[in-house]
């Protein structure tokens, strides 16, 4: 008999064997370039069977096709990197021209040969225009100068995909700090492509999606992604990607691996950051917090066997202490003065205001300067081999482990975080004929995460038993409105280990039949993801005041009971079809035709612990499979767009294209759904506390009461999400290496997720003021007496996005490469939240179910105007100079981005539950005083010296009663926008008695030169009126308490190239 582990491994073994046996492909995870074309005589006429012989001049491989009988010609997958092209046909003299070809390039060479002899041979010296004139997808690439020459702070490649128009960072997302947020929302740099939501995005590398177990971008556990020095280059693709590409309706970042080539290639390095270069932040304390980074490492690549065999490997390291400055506020000697018994003894916990107190105020400013320690290891190693002019393949690995250690909010314990990524992967092509060519992959991409462990800290009550309200446990977390959380002793903050495995194979074949080139495919994916949830462990209060606080009368508990706990092992399959007809009407106009069917199981779980319950008012749990019926079973996509160059120069293009994209239902967003779900998790919640039940009644309320414990909701029959998009672009060389693109974007998402942390409410009632829920507050029923807090999921929200795109890229021509976006846009809808209820710093977890007009405004990652700018200055040589002075003025290199930007909506709010709505995620928002002026701006000093004031408070009120929703709507305010300027500067000094290519390199990297401070929104300061009413604001109301970006650092580095 065969063991559970022998049939897995037979299983995988038998998928991968189908797959590589298929003759179809999927091109949606190819990362070469395409070279296509027509060939034709001097008047016009088409030449068939031209043989056209493309080589990379860096490996020496060769790949040869032949033209149709329309003359049309392609080659597609091919490697980035420099290739001489040859053309010849009989009676024809040869023609011979180079051209350099970057990641998922498609680049349109039409030829025209002139009568001859076929050894006679011409050359074309000028490189194609830059325009994009075969395919109506909207993509910009990254290369390796760029992506190793522009200023980085801390080496993540991805950072740059912000360069291209349409795709801004979202600023708001979780610190990599205090608390689980960040580390269940994914660790990677969120950002946001043509309006999408960061988690519809796919990241590949080397073909293989690397997305995380958030569906995010990938990051360590310190939220970079190492490996510049082992990328060599990547695109992004912004707006109606082709049939080919699929798991996405959002943006394609397109990444390929460093390569080995027949000249032995490498470099060392180290990068050095310390505090002392560092400029003060504003909100820094009179010592700036100790920093100190060293990033080190090497890569090298060469032959193993010329032309044929080929290896690249690289190596980074990362050591980091890290000092920050965290403010808040906390009790102040006035309010622990009023402290009741029950709350005295966690006052330990809350350290003495050491910032402004007001006269009577029950709180006050606490700046706490931390330090976080993170090791961090990445490795990455590529093989290439050619063997024959038929067949090649090619395989790669990449390893990170990444562990960081710092203390909380309150400095009371410590908490630690750890990452381990793999991705390997495995591509081979054969050559069938001139006209078709296939290629088969396989690859596994793992992640690891441990996320929110703790030990013992500076407080020693922290490790103490006798303030625990949970058998065998530590300290509660306590969440009080208007000062920082305190989020529990040694073991109570909540805690989640996850480990993601995605094993991928496809099959790409590329055919030419006329003129007529057609791409067609296969997908799998077999998704495992594992989650071991430890949520509220030591037990959790909620405290609508500092004065219920003091006083003791907690709204809220929350608890884990003990020994509920398991994980939830989820499994998931994803199938994927497609095919792609590019058809080339003439030299000047190909239209681009694509259908793709994609569709994903409903996922399960290998112990059949799945339950959600069918109905929002259904007592009991559905227990088991399945989870939801399929709404992915029909998911064909059509595709069509045009690329069309009126003025028969090569020099203009016109493309236009509108599609469907599936966003699937993906493991992702049943993470925590799933293993926070009674029964296989019994976490109970007690709303309203009963008064006197802080802290020790309070156990007890949720272990004997079933109707205390969490559910799931899981929307039963959702229907199809999908995202239509559109755009029409104008693009123009205007001269030699610059071209200018123009262009709008539009998209629609139908039935996106809607998720919610408590839809388990009091419901209102519709007035003519307005939804009022009823008075007295907390007298009203929840909407499903027979459970707990209700978390839920149901497909039922929508998006829209209009962007205006403008981009001047100037190639790297004389010295200088220069390239400017801008992005005029909108992105509304009525809920931002796919994995958890509040994705970003600036969302609502519990946004209303029952009232969409409510919920409708700026997406959560909106910006209306993004400008970024880059550019790469090489400092001409000055031929007359020598020796010492030659070596002082010349070698010269300056690199820099500039960007400049709106900022990111927020909504104010109303402290406590003052609507009574009775669950978990209550919130209320104020009404707007009509007249006031601006709602917003910056005002220095105030309140207090050193204080920044962002909320014009005397723009808000209390509603009135307390029990009617206000009438501010959703992110209706923006915050502060960005200006930044990171600048590099290089000397590089040549020394050719070692070889041609030898350089040592000095480089000082300046990141925020300019010192702009860059206010972030406000976080708790948009909490304005506390839960009970009245018009004076809660102290802190509206306040600025960080910045989006540092103050002016500085790196320093030494690299040594060959």
């Amino acid at each position: 008999m065969f063991t559970r582990i022998q049939k897995r491994a037979c299983f995988y073994f038998a998928v991968a064997v189908f797959v590589s046996l298929l003759a179809s492909s999927l091109r949606a995870q190819t990362v070469g370039a395409t070279v296509s074309g027509t060939v034709a005589d001097s008047s016009g006429s088409v030449i068939p069977n031209a043989q056209v012989t493309i080589r990379n001049t860096e490996t020496g491989s060769v790949t040869t096709v032949t033209s149709s009988s329309q003359g049309f010609y392609v080659a597609p997958n091919l490697q980035p990197g420099d290739y001489e092209i040859r053309i010849a046909a009989s009676g024809f003299a040869t023609t011979q021209s180079r051209v350099k070809l970057e990641v998922g390039a498609q680049p349109l060479l039409n030829v025209s040969l002139q009568p001859g002899n076929v050894t006679q041979s011409v050359e074309v010296k000028d490189s194609p225009a830059d325009v994009e004139l075969a395919s109506s997808q909207i993509s910009e690439v990254v290369d390796a100068q760029t992506v190793r020459e522009l200023p980085l702070n801390g080496r993540d490649w991805t950072q740059l995909a912000i360069l291209q128009p349409g795709v801004a960072a979202v600023r708001t997302e979780k610190a990599v700090a205090v608390g689980a947020d960040r580390g269940n929302r994914g660790y990677g740099v969120q950002i946001t492509i043509a309006g999408a939501r960061p988690q519809q995005n796919n990241y590949r590398l080397d073909g293989i999606s690397i997305n995380d177990y958030s569906n995010g971008a990938p990051g360590s556990v310190v939220g970079l992604n190492l490996g510049v020095d082992a990328i060599q280059e990547f695109s992004v693709v912004t707006s109606n990607y082709s049939a080919e590409y699929g798991r996405t309706s959002g943006g394609v970042i397109n990444a390929i691996s460093r390569a080995g080539t027949n000249q032995f290639h490498g470099s060392v390095y180290e990068f050095f950051r310390n505090s002392a270069l560092d400029a003060r932040n504003f909100f820094d304390r009179a010592q700036i917090p100790p920093f100190k980074r060293n990033q080190f490492g090497a890569s090298a690549g060469g032959p193993i066997t010329k032309d044929r065999t080929f290896i690249f490997g690289d190596y980074e390291g990362l050591r980091q202490s890290l000092g920050f400055t965290s403010i808040g506020q906390v009790p102040s000697p006035a309010a622990r003065a009023t402290a009741s018994p029950a709350t005295q003894p966690y006052l330990i916990f809350y350290p003495l205001p050491n910032g402004p107190t007001p006269a009577g105020s029950l709180t006050g400013q606490y700046s706490l300067v931390g330090q976080q320690i993170t090791p961090e290891d990445y490795f990455t190693v590529r093989g290439d081999h050619r063997i024959s002019d038929k067949d090649a393949l090619h395989g790669s690995y990449m390893f990170d482990n990444g562990t960081f250690t710092q203390p909380d909010s309150l400095n009371d314990i410590f908490l630690r975080s750890h990452t381990r990524r793999q991705s390997g992967s495995g591509e081979t092509t054969h050559t069938f004929s001139p006209t078709l060519i296939n290629t088969v992959r396989f690859g596994i991409s793992r992640v690891a995460a441990d996320i929110n462990g703790s030990a013992p800290g500076p407080v020693a009550a922290g490790n103490d038993p006798k303030l625990g309200v949970v058998p065998g446990q530590n300290a509660p977390s306590l969440i009080t409105a208007g000062i920082i959380t305190f989020g529990g002793g040694v073991n109570g903050p909540s805690a989640y280990h996850y480990g993601w495995t995605s094993i991928q194979a496809y099959d790409d074949a590329f055919l030419t039949k006329g003129k007529h080139f057609l791409k067609f495919g296969f997908a799998f994916e077999r998704m495992r993801n594992n989650i071991l949830a430890l949520s509220n462990p030591s037990g959790l209060f909620r405290f609508n005041s500092v004065a219920t606080f003091m006083a003791g009368q907690a709204n809220e508990f929350d608890a884990s009971v003990p020994g509920t706990t398991s994980p939830r092992n989820m499994r998931q399959n994803l199938f994927a079809g497609y095919l792609q007809d590019d058809i080339h009407l003439g030299p000047y106009l190909t239209f681009n035709l694509g259908l793709r069917y994609e569709m994903a199981t409903v996922p399960t779980e290998v112990n059949g612990k799945l339950s959600t319950l069918r109905s929002l008012t259904d007592a009991q749990p559905h227990l088991g499979d399945p989870y939801f019926s399929n709404p992915t079973t029909k998911n064909f996509e059509p595709k069509i767009g045009f690329a069309w160059d009126p003025f028969h120069t090569g020099t203009t293009s016109i493309r236009g294209a509108f599609g469907f994209f599936d966003s699937l239902p993906l493991p992702y967003q049943f993470e925590l759904l799933s293993s926070l779900a009674a029964p296989f998790l019994e976490l109970g919640s007690a709303v309203p506390l009963p008064p006197g039940a802080f802290p020790n009644g309070s156990f007890s309320l949720i272990s004997a009461s079933p109707s205390a414990l969490r559910q799931t909701y899981i929307q039963p029959n959702p229907s199809r999400n999908y995202v239509m998009q559109w755009n029409l672009f104008l693009e123009r060389q205007i001269v030699k290496n610059l071209t200018v693109t123009a262009g709008y974007v539009g998209t629609r998402g139908i039935h996106q997720p809607f998720r919610s942390d408590d839809v388990n409410t009091v419901l209102p009632t519709a007035t003519p003021q307005g939804l009022l829920w009823p008075t007295p507050r907390n007298s009203g029923t929840k909407l499903n007496p027979n459970v707990g807090q209700i978390a839920a999921l149901a497909w039922t929200g929508h998006s829209y996005y209009d962007g205006l795109q403008l981009q001047v890229v100037k190639r790297m021509s004389h010295g200088l490469q220069s390239q400017s976006s801008f992005t005029y846009s909108k992105a509304i809808d009525d809920g931002s939240a796919s994995l958890a209820g509040d994705p970003f710093a600036n969302s609502i977890s519990g946004l209303f179910f029952f009232d969409e007009r409510s919920r409708r405004g700026p997406a959560d990652f909106n910006i209306g105007k993004n400008f970024v700018q880059n550019l790469i200055w090489i400092a001409p040589a000055v031929q007359s100079l020598h020796g010492p002075l030659a070596w002082a003025a010349n070698g010269w290199e300056l690199g820099g981005i500039f960007q400049a930007s709106d900022g990111l909506p927020f909504t104010p709010l109303v402290g406590g539950d003052p609507l009574g709505l009775k669950n978990t995620a209550p919130y209320d928002v104020p009404d707007r005083v009509p007249g006031c002026g601006s709602p917003t701006r910056l005002q220095y000093n105030i309140p207090a010296q050193g204080q920044v004031q962002y909320i014009n408070l005397s723009c808000f009120a209390s509603p009135n009663p307390l029990t009617r929703l206000g009438n501010v709507t959703r992110n209706s305010l923006t915050g502060p926008g960005l200006k930044n300027l990171d600048l590099s500067i290089f000397k590089n000094n040549k020394i050719p008695a070692i070889s041609e290519a030898f350089n040592v390199q000095f480089r000082a990297e300046f990141f925020n030169i300019l010192n702009f401070t860059n206010f972030a929104p406000p976080s708790s300061g948009k909490t304005l009126f506390p839960v009970t009413g009245g018009t004076t604001p809660i102290t802190g109301a509206g306040l600025v308490t960080s910045t989006q970006t540092a103050s002016r650092q500085i790196q320093v580095a030494l690299k040594i190239s060959w």
